[in-house]
């Protein structure tokens, strides 16, 4: 098995695409990936393999040109993921030496180590609970269906919640949504309805349409300057660190480097698909 530990090791992807356990992986001819978590049994919960695997699929994206846009999703109907496998193999992140222990998110993420800056859409079916949201949180669109159930149990089991929370204030969902959703534990659980109320996710759809309609969003973008794309997703979540003065400076920059010039962008076809209202 592939080391899960953060590194930028790219040496054994072409032999682990056929040897992938935990999640499926495909890539389209509408330069669409999709990355599926494969372990409804146990409710898709990150194993150390899992957590390898998507280490892989980040790093293949990210370097893989032909790759436009991300479709994020799981099998099975009751869970999307319910967070690190306690009752399996999730120890990738933990060392002997507690200083060099580090974030599983930065494994199992996108953004926050592997610095893929294609766009994500994930698509949510039944329970995402705890560290679920470390998906969630570096996803650029997030639809759900409207089974899907969204709660941390850290507080059940008395151990604090901090790195997905976290990183739910920096999507911008609410204080006290936040602190409800950290301390309440099992015992309260956000619907679909108020994720979609509080800015966890933007769409709601019934469960059967959940993955056409996430398939629909990628492809979408994926048809459009991949360069103009990427650009401006890196710009967006780089801002979230920045006073807005220089977040303002860094993205004027990313226009200079990304944009083509006049010329070139009046000749660039548009697309021309029928708006669509939300």
């Amino acid at each position: 098995m592939i080391d899960a530990s953060p590194t930028d090791d790219q040496t054994s992807k072409a032999d682990f695409a056929q040897e992938l356990q935990h999640i499926e992986f495909s890539v389209d001819g509408a330069h669409v990936a999709t990355i599926t978590l494969n372990r409804p049994a146990a409710f898709n919960g990150v194993t150390d393999t899992m957590a390898a695997e998507l280490a892989w699929a980040w790093q293949t994206i990210r370097d893989t040109d032909e790759i436009h846009a991300v479709v994020l999703q799981a099998n099975g109907d009751r869970a999307f993921c319910t967070g690190l496998d306690v009752k399996g193999e999730a120890t990738w992140f933990a060392k002997s030496n507690i200083w060099n222990t580090f974030d599983p998110g930065s494994t199992i993420s996108p953004k926050q180590h592997h610095r893929c800056w294609k766009p994500v859409v994930t698509a949510v079916n039944g329970m995402a609970a705890g560290g679920a949201q470390y998906l969630l949180n570096e996803s650029d669109i997030i639809i759900c269906s409207e089974d899907a159930e969204f709660f941390d149990p850290h507080a059940n089991i008395g151990i604090v919640s901090a790195l997905e929370p976290i990183g739910m204030l920096k999507r911008g969902v609410p204080l006290g949504e936040v602190l409800r959703w950290t301390l309440m534990g099992t015992e309260e659980r956000i619907t679909a309805a108020t994720a979609l109320r509080i800015g966890l996710v933007s769409e709601v759809l019934p469960p059967d349409q959940l993955r056409g309609r996430a398939y629909q969003i990628a492809s979408a973008i994926a048809a459009r300057n991949p360069k103009a794309v990427q650009g401006s997703i890196r710009a967006i979540w780089e801002s979230l660190d920045m006073t807005r003065s220089l977040a303002l400076q860094n993205g004027m920059a990313y226009t200079h480097i990304g944009n083509p010039s006049p010329e070139e962008a009046r000749a660039l076809a548009r697309p021309k698909a029928q708006p669509t209202y939300r």
